[in-house]
């Protein structure tokens, strides 16, 4: 009987062992697919992915600009241009816009699309930068950081004016990361005319 009751005991000390090794394993295992799931999820961006959304950004500027010169639906146009460029889907973005000195920082969508086509009375500083109008944007990146799904890109900018006037030399900062639909976004936007000194 003693030694059926130590067979008993030994089988169920051994099970336990067994189920209890069996459940960290799993539980191992599982923390390692979620460990590789996030891993796999971290998009990582290029330079190139960042020239060609610096580019397009350039050209919905002068888009908006010239739908308001000939008289189309501009507030559509810079509607469309901010949700194709600016992560406001996801979240706050940190926009601060070259002309703004009253509100100079615009963490909402309101705040974004009035400093590109101004007509809100919560801006009234904002003329409209984007319906001014410009024909082109030439961008001149100084350098660019890669941090996983985080891109920073550092540099000058110059917006050519419709009326023939000389380039308008800006300073910029832009931040882009992908959305979860893997869409390269802005999520920082600081631009600023350069110094000129005292």
């Amino acid at each position: 009987m003693k030694n059926l009751n130590l067979i008993s005991r030994f089988q169920i000390f051994a099970l336990s062992v067994i189920l209890s090794f069996g459940f960290i394993t799993n539980s191992q295992a599982f923390i390692n697919d979620e460990i590789t799931l996030k891993t796999d999820d971290v998009s990582t961006i290029t330079e190139a992915e960042v020239r060609a959304a610096q580019k397009a950004w350039g050209e919905g500027i002068v888009r908006i600009g010239k739908v308001y010169t000939e008289k189309g639906d501009y507030t559509k146009a810079a509607v469309d241009h901010i949700n194709r460029f600016y992560n406001y889907q996801e979240g706050t973005v940190l926009f601060k816009p070259t002309l703004a000195a009253d509100k100079q920082f615009r963490t909402d969508f309101e705040g974004a699309l009035s400093y590109f086509i101004g007509d809100n009375a919560n801006y009234p500083e904002d003329g409209g930068f984007a319906i001014k109008p410009w024909t082109n944007v030439r961008w001149e990146n100084i350098g660019t950081k890669i941090i996983g799904n985080m891109a920073i890109a550092m540099g000058n900018y110059y917006f050519t004016p419709a009326d023939g006037g000389a380039d308008v030399k800006v300073e910029y900062s832009f931040a882009y990361t992908k959305n979860g639909m893997g869409e390269l976004k802005i999520i920082l936007h600081g631009s600023h005319i350069p110094y000129a000194g005292s």
